[in-house]
């Protein structure tokens, strides 16, 4: 390991600028980005209460908290440009290392930058529409398309449909996504300076702006008719759903157990709002003293993040009722039965008339009427404050969302290029992305980086992509918490400036947690999971291509 100054290149030219600080505002300001403004609508569409609405989000704390106090000592032990590339390299192979690495550039790295830059895209055409990805911003459409692409699995009735396109499309808002990718390459490419300037300005900005809409919801937007019905009744309500009757119609059973099935696949949209703390780990050989920044920083980013997204709950639970009015609860089940049905029939036509017959119907109603099941565009945030200011709360909301946006995705974009550095060292990657330019930042893959973003942009398939990688992400990190055991094995005598909080007990529940959403997802979201794997898989043939025809770079020294 280098042991270069503040300042001074290490023996791979890295610059060693970012300090405890810096990388918790890279934890932090990765973590945040628009998921805990509108995620939490899908999340109370599937469970129908606020009591299971609360516990998955805590449990998503408690999940990610366990998560980073199990890094920590991996981060502490093996503190080399990559991160978790090479924990999962030291602890099984290289092949976990490459697949891991695949599937971030293939899908998880380059499609969250993708749907973040688009999500700043949409919140700003809620200010200048034609910058949006609404229908006023189209600016090019091709429409009849009749692509479906089906997985046929042996204990399904039918096969999967897991890429369906009837339309493309170029928006204003594509676009503006565009513009967001390059000007962060561009600043990123100038050095690591610059990058963490940017990084801590947008993520204090986003932190005092969610700070305030919590306060705002807790006192101003506090309504206490919304606060008895969530405490009505806290637990009940997950029968009455759309998703508990599709999960019943699959699987069958008790409906206790159905409940709990539908609960654990909701999470998943609360995990994904709390990912990417684990990206700081790639920029180790940029870090001062990274025995110590690098744990603590996994620990006060992650902390940070999760008490807000816990208040932020509590604070959209006292404007909102989970579950609006009778009337809209009953409208939109109806509405989804027909979409259901539609769909299993092949009828993309019809289940677009459905789509806008739920639009129009929920345009008449009133924030309170909707609750945040059925929130506007699913924008809780902006319907916890257009309740009391219409005009104030849109705008707020909008702005606090686009901030978020542009400082997640220049997290994303400054950490991601160095795990591609660490593959090309070992010749498993692009060999020109295993340099560094003059300023001692990853430059070419900065740009590989970006050029793949844009293409998923103008797919329009980045949405589905993540969607796709849920069951491989989990796997990953529960692969490389479990390594924490392969190691403490392996390299018993190794130095570990800090060891897991709670080791054994902690790392294993961890894996163990993981371990049994995954399963749960194979069963109620198969759409989701199945194609994950497949791409996961996909990277085995690759690697040994690549082990056998690829050069590494050059080493400097």
């Amino acid at each position: 390991m280098s042991t270069a100054p503040f300042g001074e290149p290490d023996a791979h030219g890295f610059q060693r600028r970012l300090g405890l600080f810096d990388c918790t505002m890279l934890v932090a300001g990765t973590m945040v980005g628009s998921g805990i403004f509108i995620v939490s609508a899908d999340i109370a569409r599937d469970v129908g209460s606020s009591g299971w609405l609360l516990y998955l989000w805590v449990v998503t704390g408690v999940m990610t908290i366990m998560g980073a106090l199990s890094y920590a000592e991996l981060a502490g032990m093996m503190p080399h440009a990559g991160g978790q590339y090479v924990y999962l390299r030291e602890a099984y192979s290289p092949l976990w290392g490459f697949l891991y690495g695949w599937a971030l550039f293939l899908v998880i790295q380059t499609g969250f930058i993708a749907a973040v830059s688009v999500a700043f895209a949409k919140f700003l055409g809620v200010l200048v529409p034609c910058l949006g990805t609404g229908d006023e911003a189209v600016l090019f459409r091709v429409s009849d398309l009749n692509i479906n692409l089906t997985l046929s699995l042996p204990w399904l009735q039918k096969p999967l449909s897991i890429f369906k396109r009837t339309e493309f499309t170029v928006t204003g808002g594509q676009l503006v996504a565009v513009v967001i990718v390059a000007v962060l390459t561009a600043i990123n490419c100038r050095g690591l300076r610059e990058g963490k300037w940017v990084q801590n300005l947008f993520t204090v900005a986003k932190t005092l702006a969610l700070l305030a809409l919590i306060i705002l919801g807790l006192t101003i937007a506090r309504d206490p008719e919304a606060v008895r019905k969530n405490l009505e009744n806290a637990w009940e309500g997950t029968a009455d759903t759309s998703r508990f009757d599709e999960v019943k119609g699959l699987i069958g059973g008790p409906d206790v157990l159905v409940v709990l099935m539908v609960a654990a696949g909701a999470m998943v949209g609360a995990l994904f709002s709390a990912d990417a703390w684990n990206y700081v780990t790639f920029t180790a050989g940029e870090t001062k003293n990274p025995h110590r920044n690098l744990p603590l920083s996994l620990l006060f980013g992650t902390g940070l993040v999760i008490t807000l997204y816990l208040l932020a709950n509590v604070a959209y639970l006292s404007a909102l009722p989970v579950r609006g009015s009778f009337v809209v609860n009953a409208k939109m089940r109806a509405l989804d039965r027909r979409a259901a049905i539609a769909e299993g029939a092949g009828n993309l036509k019809a289940v677009k008339q459905v789509q806008r017959e739920k639009k129009h119907f929920l345009e008449g109603k009133t924030p309170f009427e909707r609750g945040i099941a059925y929130a506007k565009d699913d924008r809780v945030g902006t319907e916890v404050l257009e309740a009391k200011s219409p005009g104030l709360g849109v705008t707020f909301i909008a702005l606090t969302v686009i901030v978020s946006t542009f400082g997640c995705v220049n997290g994303l974009m400054l950490m991601g290029a160095r795990l591609y550095y660490a593959m090309a060292r070992d010749g498993l990657f692009f060999r020109a992305a295993g340099t560094l330019n003059r300023r001692g930042v990853p430059a070419v893959g900065l740009v590989m980086q970006a050029v793949w973003s844009v293409l998923l942009i103008f797919s329009g398939t980045y949405s589905d992509l993540l969607d796709y990688i849920i069951f491989a992400t989990l796997m990953f990190y529960a692969l490389t918490v479990a390594g924490l055991f392969v190691l403490r094995f392996k390299r018993p005598d190794a130095e570990r400036p800090y060891k897991a909080f709670g080791y054994p007990i902690v790392p294993a529940l961890y894996v163990l947690l993981c371990a049994s959403i995954m399963l749960n997802l194979l069963v109620v979201r198969p759409k989701y999971t199945w194609p994950g794997l497949i791409i996961v898989l996909s990277g085995i043939p690759v690697y040994f291509l690549w082990r056998r025809f690829a050069r590494r770079p050059a080493l400097p020294d």
